[in-house]
């Protein structure tokens, strides 16, 4: 009876033993073996033997690509606007022993220096230069913390920018700019187009008034020569010019009774008298 309890006992301890000997590593792992509470070495995927009570599995760390979620910021740049950035990281962690035996917490440690990165490059930068230029501050971003996170057994894949905007009070000011500065082209526009406007009618004016001008002066040399042709032809004879004046006088006459606001018109009785009247008139 003892010796079945005593191959019991043993039978036991070997399972235990067994246990604690044969370690399995799955893929995209890797365990990080301590002996007597010192690093002794890292276990690769697979099937792993270790020296049972002696030797201890203390952390297992993947080796599958980590991805950090950097949390948004307020970031001031060199202009002093006010911006929000966040960023996501790919990190590879190669040493595990670095990982865990370098930092105390590299998921933190990564997070805190990516954010104070950060803010030190887009604090050098224009609030113009920070919106547009995201790809020059992802390559400095990468370059400064690439060779810290190294000392910690960690690769920086990539790093990128997810978000950077003006914070609301800063968007709400560029909104107002952009629009006092639309506002401030509409005027130019508009005073630009009246100004045009005025040139052109005032170059039409002058121009009438230059046809206007021109006019006058051959119906002045026109009536010149008609003056001088009906001397020439009268030639002291009053009769043909009794007559040519008669009849503009009863034109006259017939477009003043046609007019709206003649009411009575009165013809002289003797018109060839009138007439003479009115020639010696010109005479004088």
């Amino acid at each position: 009876m003892d010796g079945i309890v005593l191959a019991g006992i043993f039978l036991v301890l070997v399972i235990v033993t067994v246990a604690l000997g044969v370690k399995t590593v799955p893929q995209g792992s890797k365990s990080v073996v301590q002996r007597l509470g010192k690093y002794h070495k890292t276990l690769g995927p697979g099937l792993n033997i270790i020296f049972p009570y002696i030797d201890a599995v203390a952390y297992k760390v993947t080796t599958k690509d980590i991805v950090l979620d950097i949390p948004s910021q307020e970031v001031i740049t060199r202009d002093n606007a006010v911006i929000i950035a966040n960023a996501v990281a790919y990190i590879n962690i190669v040493s595990p022993e670095k990982a865990v035996y370098g930092v105390e917490d590299y998921r933190f440690a990564i997070q805190n220096l990516v954010q104070t990165s950060l803010r030190s490059i887009i604090g050098e930068m224009d609030l113009d230069d920070a919106l547009s230029n995201r790809d020059s501050i992802k390559a400095k971003l990468k370059g400064a913390i690439s060779d810290d996170i190294a000392d910690w057994g960690i690769t920086l894949k990539t790093v990128e920018i997810q978000d950077i905007n003006p914070s609301d009070t800063m968007q709400h000011a560029m909104e107002e700019q952009a629009a006092a500065e639309r506002g401030r082209r509409a005027t130019v526009t508009r005073a630009g187009g009246e100004k045009a406007a005025a040139i052109l009618e005032a170059e039409g004016r002058l121009e009438a008034s230059r046809r206007d001008a021109e006019a006058q002066v051959v119906l002045a040399q026109a009536s010149q020569t008609a003056i001088e042709k009906v001397t020439a032809a009268i030639q002291g004879n009053e009769l043909p010019v009794m007559y040519l004046l008669g009849e503009r006088y009863i034109d006259a006459m017939k477009d003043l009774a046609s007019s709206d606001n003649a009411k009575t018109i009165i013809l002289p009785g003797d018109i060839p008298a009138a007439v003479r009247g009115i020639m010696g008139g010109f005479s004088k």
